[in-house]
């Protein structure tokens, strides 16, 4: 059973900053990869950041410059740094872990930005 749990996220002018937390436990394979994505009302889940295990990370063009995803593997936990944030960027985050054939999903934090 692999357990993830956000934190972090709020309600936020435009133009400032959050950063958010994701602790994942249970049994987990240590090359990984870990990501956050996001879902805004009426539209699809799409991916914000990933990072794997090695350090390699892929952002979404949205994001790039604004955002940074990191991680702390000996703590399997991951944050992702928002700088800059935009009205377009609220939307429920979601925490995600992979390996193989396994896949699992945190419940989600709420981001909202605007004044």
């Amino acid at each position: 059973q692999v357990q993830l749990v956000e934190s972090g996220g709020g309600l936020v002018d435009p133009g400032g900053s959050l950063r958010l937390s994701c602790v994942a436990s249970g049994s987990i394979s240590s090359t990984n990869s870990m990501g956050w994505y996001r879902q805004a009302l009426g539209k699809q889940r799409e991916l914000v950041a990933e990072i794997t295990s090695e350090g390699s990370t892929v952002y979404a063009e949205s994001v790039l410059g604004r955002f940074t995803i990191s991680r702390v593997n000996v703590k399997n936990t991951m944050y992702l740094e928002m700088n800059s944030l935009k009205p377009e960027d609220t939307a429920a985050y979601y925490c995600n872990i992979r390996w193989d054939r396994y896949n699992y999903w945190g419940q989600g934090t709420q981001v909202t930005v605007s004044s």
